[in-house]
This record gives C-alpha cells, sequence and structure tokens, in this order.
C-alpha cells in the first residue's frame, strides 16, 4: 500500500468498495447528478437555488464526507427557502454566493491536500514519533447580502478526527463575525443535530429594513380641473343646466387638507448596525387669493364665499354674482371682477363683463353683448341680429347660435349655428340635437366636428380651417376702433381751441397709438402663420352630411362642393385639400 493510501485510510477510514469499473470521479458525478435532481420541484427549477457544475470543489468535499460516513443528504444552497426574499435580490446575491462557495471550498480542499503530501525530509526514522493525523473541526461559514440584513450559514463537516458541528462552535464563530441581530435561536439550537445541517445553506439571521418617511399630500376636497367636454344622452341632447362649471364654497368652507410627512424608521443590519432612513418632505398648502391657513396649519379654508378654482399653482376664490332674474333696466351693464350666475335672460342693448365663469340661465338677446374670462355656458342659447357678440377666454357651451359674432380661445359646443360668424381656436362640435350649420362662416383652428353642412337649398356656408381665427377677429376689432378713433381725431381737430379740446385730442391721439401698436403686433403674428401655413398641414372638418353651397377653406386654397358629400373627412394633403 503506498504512503498516500495509507495517510488516506487514516483520515477518512477505508475506501468504500466500488463497483467494477467505478472510480472516484464518477461518484462526484453522481452526488451532483442526485443535487440536480432535487432541485427540480415540480418540474420547475428553484430561482433561489445556487446550481453548481460536477467538479465543483464543494462537491468534491461532499463526495470525502460521503465516503467516510456513508449516507449523507445531497447539498442544497438555496437562498430562500421560505419564499419571502425579493425576486431582483436572488439574482443579484446568487453570484456572490457562487464566489464564495468555490473561493471557501477550495481553500478547505488545500488545507487536505496539502496534509496529504510525504514530508519533504523523506522517510521517518525509526525511532521518530508517527505525524498525527490531519483534524479539521466543523467550519461553519457565514454569508451575509450586500446590504447585511441577511445572514446565511453553511457549515462544512469536520476531517479526520476532527470536532463535530455544536451549539458553542456555531456561536463562537458568529459572534467572531459581529453577526448579533436578528439571530435565529431555534435555528441556532436546531442545526447541532439536524441530519441535514452539512452542505446546506440556512437563514440565520434577518436584519430591519429601514422604512423611508411618506411624503406630504394634499386631499382636495375640490376638483383642481373641470373636464368641459358635453356629454350626450341616447336622445342625442346635451343637458346645458349641469354643466357645474360654478363650484360654490361658503365662508370658513375646507378646500383642501394637509397630509403631514412622516417620521422614516431606521434600520438594523444583522451586525447590529443602523440603516439611517429619510423622512417624507413636506409640501405647501396650495393657498391662493381669498383663502386663508388655518391655525393648525393642516387645512385650507375660504375666507370669503364664492366661486372656488384651481389656477396653476393654489387655490382661490373668486366671488359670484348671482341674478335672480333678468339684465335689463334693473340691474344695467354689469362688470364684475367674479364669476356672474343669471338665472334669467340677457336683454338687448345690455353688456356683461367678467373675468371669471359666466353662467346665463336664460337666452342672450339681440343687440346685447357679453365677454367672459373664463367659460361661458348659455343654457338656452343666442339670438342676435348681427350686432351681438359674444367672446370667451376659454369655452362656450350653447343651446343654439344665430345671427351672433361669437369668440373662443378653447372649444366651442352648441346644437345648431345659424347665421353665425364663429372664430374659435380650438374645436367647434355641433353633433348633438339637430347638429347642424346654415349660413355663415366658421373659423376654426383645429377641427369642425358637424352631422350636416348647408340645406336644401344650397344656402351659403363658409368652414375656414387652420390659422389663427381669434387673432383674425381681434384685428378686425382693432381696425374698426382704429377707423373711429381717426374720425373722431378729424372731428376733434375742426373744433375751436380750448382746454377741454386739448385734453380730450391727447386722450384719443394716445389711444390711437396704442391701437396702432396692437395692429402691427397682430399683423405680424398673421404674417408668421401665413407662412407656417404652407409648411404644415393643420385643421380637419369631419361632417355627416354637407350640402353643394358649402366652402371649404385652408388659408388660400378652397374647395366649394358641387354635390352632396355624406360621411366625409376635410383635410390638407400635401398642399391641397382632399376630402375622404
Amino acid at each position: 500500500m503506498s504512503l498516500k493510501e495509507t495517510i488516506t485510510n487514516i483520515l477518512f477510514g477505508p475506501k468504500a468498495e466500488t463497483e467494477p469499473g467505478g472510480t472516484v470521479d464518477e461518484e462526484q458525478k453522481s452526488a451532483a447528478e442526485e443535487t440536480a435532481a432535487e432541485t427540480a420541484v415540480g418540474g420547475s427549477i428553484d430561482p433561489s437555488r445556487l446550481e453548481l457544475p460536477p467538479d465543483h470543489p464543494l462537491l468534491r468535499l461532499y463526495d470525502l464526507r460521503r465516503r467516510t460516513s456513508g449516507y449523507l443528504p445531497a447539498p442544497r444552497l438555496c437562498l430562500d427557502a421560505d419564499g419571502v426574499l425579493p425576486q431582483e435580490m436572488i439574482q443579484r446575491e446568487l453570484g456572490r454566493l457562487r464566489s464564495s462557495m468555490t473561493s471557501v471550498c477550495s481553500a478547505r480542499l488545500k488545507q487536505i491536500r496539502d496534509s496529504e503530501k510525504p514530508s519533504r525530509f523523506g522517510k521517518k526514522k525509526p525511532d521518530q514519533e508517527p505525524e498525527a493525523p490531519l483534524s479539521l473541526d466543523a467550519l461553519p461559514y457565514f454569508f451575509l447580502s450586500a446590504d447585511k440584513l441577511y445572514a446565511w450559514v453553511v457549515v462544512f463537516p469536520p476531517v479526520g478526527l476532527g470536532q463535530e458541528l455544536n451549539r458553542e462552535l456555531l456561536l463562537r464563530t458568529m459572534l467572531a463575525q459581529d453577526i448579533s441581530f436578528g439571530v435565529d435561536e431555534r435555528l441556532v439550537d436546531r442545526l447541532s443535530h439536524d441530519e441535514e445541517r452539512y452542505f446546506h445553506l440556512f437563514l440565520i439571521a434577518r436584519g430591519k429594513p429601514a422604512f423611508d418617511g411618506e411624503n406630504g399630500n394634499i386631499v382636495d376636497y375640490f376638483p383642481r380641473s373641470i373636464d368641459r367636454v358635453l356629454e350626450v344622452d341616447e336622445f342625442g341632447q346635451v343637458d346645458y343646466t349641469n354643466l357645474n362649471l360654478i363650484r360654490n364654497v361658503k365662508l370658513g368652507q375646507e378646500i383642501c387638507r394637509l397630509i403631514q410627512p412622516t417620521e422614516g424608521d431606521p434600520g438594523r443590519t444583522v451586525l447590529d448596525q443602523e440603516i439611517p432612513a429619510k423622512s417624507g418632505k413636506s409640501v405647501p398648502l396650495p393657498k391662493g387669493r381669498n383663502t386663508e391657513i388655518s391655525e393648525d396649519g393642516l387645512t385650507l379654508i375660504a375666507s370669503m364665499a364664492g366661486h372656488v378654482e384651481f389656477t396653476g399653482r393654489s387655490f382661490q376664490v373668486k366671488p359670484v354674482l348671482d341674478i335672480q332674474g333678468d339684465v335689463d333696466f334693473s340691474t344695467g351693464d354689469i362688470n364684475f371682477i367674479g364669476d356672474i350666475n343669471i338665472e334669467g335672460d340677457v336683454l338687448s342693448g345690455f353688456t356683461i363683463r367678467a373675468m371669471g365663469n359666466i353662467h346665463v340661465g336664460g337666452v342672450v338677446e339681440a343687440g346685447s353683448s357679453v365677454e367672459a374670462g373664463g367659460d361661458l355656458v348659455v343654457v338656452k342659447g343666442i339670438l342676435g341680429d348681427g350686432t351681438t357678440v359674444v367672446r370667451s377666454h376659454r369655452s362656450i357651451f350653447s343651446k343654439y347660435i344665430e345671427n351672433a359674432t361669437i369668440y373662443a380661445r378653447e372649444n366651442l359646443q352648441t346644437d345648431c349655428i345659424i347665421n353665425g360668424s364663429i372664430y374659435c381656436d380650438g374645436e367647434v362640435r355641433v353633433r348633438s340635437g339637430r347638429g347642424c350649420i346654415m349660413g355663415g362662416r366658421i373659423w376654426a383652428a383645429k377641427m369642425v366636428n358637424v352631422q350636416t353642412i348647408g340645406s336644401l337649398s344650397e344656402v351659403r356656408t363658409s368652414i375656414a380651417l387652420g390659422g389663427l381665427p381669434c387673432t383674425n377677429f381681434e384685428r378686425e376689432i382693432i381696425r374698426k376702433d382704429l377707423k373711429n378713433l381717426e374720425m373722431e381725431l378729424e372731428k376733434l381737430e375742426c373744433q375751436l381751441d380750448s382746454p377741454t379740446k386739448s385734453s380730450i385730442l391727447s386722450k384719443t391721439r394716445m389711444k390711437l397709438s396704442v391701437a396702432e401698436l396692437k395692429l402691427k403686433q397682430l399683423e405680424e403674428d398673421l404674417a408668421d402663420i401665413k407662412l407656417t401655413l404652407k409648411e404644415t398641414e393643420s385643421g380637419r372638418l369631419e361632417c355627416s352630411l354637407a350640402y353643394p353651397g358649402t366652402e371649404i377653406s385652408f388659408g388660400d386654397e378652397i374647395l366649394r362642393l358641387r354635390q352632396e358629400s355624406r360621411q366625409c373627412v376635410v383635410k390638407m394633403v400635401c398642399g391641397e385639400i382632399v376630402v375622404m
């Protein structure tokens, strides 16, 4: 028997008998196959388990132990035996675990191999005592996650006459590596006599993760944005009385409430080190005009009764002027900084201006003028005589429009337009109710969506698309004002000199200069738009029926319909008007 075989028998006992042709490499391969077979559970691979190649140092250590002790459960290195850890963390740690196992197992194998090498001094002398066999105690190896929140242990068995694993050895090794927080005491007690204590990975300690505080938040009791798109019922009708564009608030009523940020909850690693946590960030209450913050600093309340509106970054309360009846000689012309709610009609010859929204429960009659800084709602419609002007710097909603000039910076929605002059920088929708446009001129920057255009009598109806309709309307108004101011200036210059004449003359000249500057700016804007219209294709017409006499234009391009068109879409394609 060779010296190597003698030392091996002393360390690990006599070699187990194998079948004819069997080798150690085959036994290692069988151990790897046994490990791989246990990996498949219900036909699926455990993603938290570390797969090892047949020649891995850990499997070679396992084979040495199995040859000396007989039956030994197959190695199992599973990071998440309980199925509670985040999957992304498991995938990140598997690579580190593979590297650690390779390193520590290779080092232990090297210790065993070095003990098997013969002494460099040759054979021992007869009077020299024999060398003591190699003895390596059981080795608990602790693997910590990158964030030090989890600690696993894998125990390598003793070699030769080394000490088996016991509770004292496990605790002593654990304390030497400063693992002291979140230790599983039951597992510590069980491992000393567990059948699977060797070559198995156990989660032995869990730290406490840190939790950042939640940021502050605002709970709104009024909506920050209002949906201005009207819904059509199953009968094709729109209820203009229930738009709810004015949100009334009482004095002292809560508008929104602040939810304060929470403090962070620090965590601890398995090494008993503190993990700092961030506290949540505070947010300010969106305080605006006519609002105030409560004494506890948690609530925004209205300092006056009115209409609450969110504008950009803050809530503000606008005063609401309620008129129980009509706008007539009992009220006179109205110029209000907030919102106006009129339950009756706006009679002929009267003017209404508001910086906010205007709601008219009745009719806007001929010869009247209405201008809203916000939205305008006319429940029963606008009945003009060619001189009626209605303007809104947002959207207009009206039951019908007849013989009136309409200016809308955003969108216009109505059931019917007859002989109207419409200027809209957004979309004109005439789909509900009769859904028809007859006569007049409609100029929309984005789209006209209508059921019927024109009539059987082939009344001339003009639809213009693209450009800046509202800017063009303002230019026409300024030109009329300029003409009137020039006529007034001529009359004043013909009068006899007097202090009154000088005062009025200077004011008129100032107004004339301002109007000329505005006109110049508008002309420049329109010139720029005219150039871009040649390069871009904007605007679109969608209609169910268009009668002959309808005229559709995109800038200088004009299309006149000579026959009925049904379910058509008109748009600009490559500089030409196309009907699809």
